[in-house]
């Protein structure tokens, strides 16, 4: 079984380094480039706006209180 699991984790390793030749040097490689930071840059934003948000509503509801 350790064998079956080695060989299955060497293979699963080897592909992941292939597609990640194919990704930097293959075709469309740019576009994935500036579609990965477009996401980056999104996550960031909304991360950001749901920290705005909820900081806004505790300092509403604490405002409220008084």
């Amino acid at each position: 079984m350790d064998i079956t699991k080695k060989a299955k984790g060497e293979l699963e390793d080897r592909l992941e380094k292939i597609e990640d030749f194919i990704a930097s040097k293959g075709i469309g490689s740019t576009y994935l480039k500036k579609a990965q930071k477009t996401q980056r840059d999104v996550n960031l934003a909304l991360v950001l706006l749901g920290i705005v948000t909820i900081s806004g509503l505790a300092f509403w509801m604490n405002s409220n209180d008084k």
